[in-house]
């Protein structure tokens, strides 16, 4: 996903209960969820959502929530969420809607009855002409609105409402959880499966300590705000560096065969790449895990095993368009 163009991007995000609606907004064709890594089954949701708009000649617009409600209502349950905030807004438009409205989740807001929800938020700051959600949607105070109420409450306030049954990628439902369980497990290729795009982290390459390019093999130390890394290890990965997208190999670990204090970092290594990326926004996409983090006896010893590395990802990249 791209992070280029970024007025453009929030020029179509708007807050409630901050923003005034946008004025073609009125009348909208709304998607509304949490959308969490914007997985195959959260596009289908938002495929139907801009055919809809299409048809009606209408917005299609996304309402979803910031901060992820459970980090409100149960932090000590809460998931590692899957997506940067931003990372999200932008996959969401990418399939072709034209805004986000966030609601600003509060603990306030959290204690919002079903019908206090969707009269301030869907009737009176959209006013929508209709609702889809997936199969799973609740919402309201301790989540006691389902699709049933919601149709309810759309017969009252004018609005029609649909679901989304639940999508299937070969034997296993789409679900954000499931894919958080692979990436956790190092099985970046499945979770890219379910997800219908690769698992990527965002962030800024800083200053690292320079041992890679004494080795020859220059590293992109990367400063990610994603809460969710796959487990440490060697990875083929792309990196796209302003709208242009370069194989490239990612370590994530704490650099067992040097001094380490024990942090986590990501490095990535981009193929047939020399510019200085100091300060740069990188977004990093996982392909396949290749090995584990090891320590090595020493530095040449860590270096013949960073070709072999390079040699299986440059074989992988050639089976596959990036």
């Amino acid at each position: 996903m791209s992070l280029t163009n970024m007025a453009g991007f929030h020029s179509k995000v708007i807050h409630f209960p901050d923003d005034s609606v946008v004025a073609d907004w009125e009348g909208a064709v709304v998607a509304l969820g949490n959308f969490d890594g914007v997985h195959r089954g959260h596009a289908t949701i938002l495929r139907n959502v801009r055919r809809r708009a299409e048809e009606r000649g209408a917005r299609g617009i996304v309402v979803t929530f910031d901060p992820h409600p459970p980090k409100i209502v149960r932090p000590d349950k809460a998931p590692p969420l899957l997506m940067t905030h931003t990372q999200k807004c932008i996959a969401m438009m990418e399939i072709g809607l034209d805004g986000v409205g966030v609601v600003r989740f509060t603990a306030g807001l959290s204690k919002w009855e079903p019908d206090l929800f969707v009269r301030r938020v869907l009737v009176e700051w959209l006013g929508v002409c209709e609702v889809w959600v997936g199969e799973n949607f609740l919402f309201g105070h301790d989540r006691s609105g389902n699709f049933s109420l919601l149709r309810t409450l759309g017969v009252r306030y004018g609005f029609e409402a649909y679901k989304v049954e639940p999508v299937r990628y070969k034997e296993f439902v789409v679900s954000s959880t499931r894919i958080r369980r692979l990436i956790t497990d190092g099985q970046v290729d499945e979770a890219g499966a379910l997800l219908g795009h690769h698992y990527a982290l965002t962030g800024t390459v800083q200053q690292g300590a320079g041992r890679g390019r004494t080795q020859g093999v220059p590293t992109a130390n990367v400063k990610t705000e994603n809460e969710l890394l796959p487990p440490d290890g060697v990875y083929a990965t792309t990196a796209m560096i302003g709208g242009v997208i370069y194989a490239s190999i990612t370590n994530i670990g704490v650099r067992p065969t040097f001094e380490s204090n024990g942090e986590r970092t990501v490095e990535t290594h981009i193929f047939d790449f020399s510019s200085d990326l100091y300060g740069n926004e990188l977004s990093v996409a996982f392909i396949a895990r290749l090995r584990e983090e090891r320590k090595f006896t020493d530095a040449p010893a860590l270096k013949a095993q960073m070709n072999d590395d390079f040699a299986q990802a440059k074989s992988l990249f050639r089976k596959i368009s990036l």
